[in-house]
């Protein structure tokens, strides 16, 4: 059940309704506005956990699943699409394929490197095995490969699209000229373009998407799906002066207290959490939630007691000191 800020029932009106009104769009999908991360499937979380984990998030009116096919190759005896094939033997087993979205990238898995056209169509079909499906709702570059034209990449999405394999495009990491021209590009030739983009961006790490990156997104109308929006878990709080977290991705999240910016917005964090009446988590992606461009923050859960900040980021809308301090504590 969605929550309100005060931690309630979110709405008489009914779940539908609530739906109705914070439903998102990236391109002419319907999504909700909080992405699930899968890169903890078949790392930190197994099988069971992974189902468990989705279960919830789904149960809470979430339906936009994140994934790659290269999730999740750096865990030793992993060989790469470890996440895409638990989320695929959980839509069989729910039998839910239809209600949900799932976005997947493509160009990182250890068998299917690089953009090539033919690489593509691989990694694409490989996807959509390990999906258990014949479509996938948004699919992402996962990296740029710049020995590959931007023309032979789009062409090679624009003919999955054609063939009904891919019903949105989308891109993540990428220099910025790459993606003007890819852009540019599409527009000129009509092409399936992008209508996504996926950054690093949160509260401890603005300068790699606001500016001109952002400014490139909007003059174009992409949206932008934030990755790391916890920054790998140091905005959920619980990294502290003196605390030890047995986390996976303990060392990263940490390093955040050793910069200037860490603690002063963990403060503010603190601070705007006590007004809301919610986890420090959610008001931090209810902040990235809140910028332009932003339609769905990722974040992923190991455990299902960190599904709840999750489902409350629709129904928490931060005040306008609430965000002032919060961006001017991460400048």
């Amino acid at each position: 059940m969605f929550r309100s800020r005060s931690g309630m029932a979110a709405a008489p009106r009914g779940l539908h309704q609530y739906m109705a009104d914070i439903t998102k769009k990236i391109g002419d999908l319907d999504v909700f506005p909080l992405a699930l991360g899968g890169n903890v499937f078949g790392w930190t979380a197994d099988r069971d956990a992974s189902f468990a984990i989705l279960d919830a998030y789904t149960g809470g009116g979430g339906n936009l699943i994140d994934t790659a096919d290269a999730y999740s190759s750096w865990v030793e005896g992993n060989g790469g699409g470890e996440s895409e094939t638990i989320i695929g033997e959980w839509t069989a087993s729910r039998g839910n394929r239809g209600d949900i979205v799932i976005a997947t990238k493509g160009g990182r898995h250890p068998e299917r490197q690089g953009l090539a056209a033919s690489t593509i169509r691989a990694a694409v079909e490989d996807s959509l095995r390990r999906l258990r499906t014949d479509y996938i709702d948004l699919y992402y570059t996962h990296f740029d490969d710049p020995s590959v034209p931007v023309e032979e990449i789009l062409g090679a999405l624009d003919a999955l699209v054609a063939a009904g394999k891919l019903r949105q495009i989308a891109v993540s990491n990428i220099g910025l000229d790459r993606l003007e021209a890819s852009l540019a590009f599409s527009e000129r030739e009509g092409t399936a373009r992008y209508v996504a983009i996926q950054p690093e961006y949160n509260l401890v790490a603005r300068d790699g998407y606001e500016g001109a990156r952002r400014d490139l997104a909007e003059r174009y109308g992409l949206v932008a799906l934030p990755y790391y929006g916890l920054a790998s878990g140091f905005l959920t709080g619980k990294y502290r002066p003196g605390s030890t977290v047995d986390s996976a991705r303990a060392g990263k999240a940490a390093a955040y207290l050793e910069t200037e910016r860490g603690p002063k917005v963990l403060a503010a964090l603190d601070a705007v959490a006590d007004e809301q009446g919610v986890p420090i988590a959610t008001v931090a992606l209810a902040w990235l939630a809140a910028q332009p461009t932003v339609v769905a923050p990722i974040a992923s859960a190991s455990t299902l007691d960190q599904i709840q900040p999750l489902l409350q980021v629709p129904g928490t809308e931060l005040t306008r000191d609430q965000l002032k301090a919060l961006t001017d504590a991460s400048v």
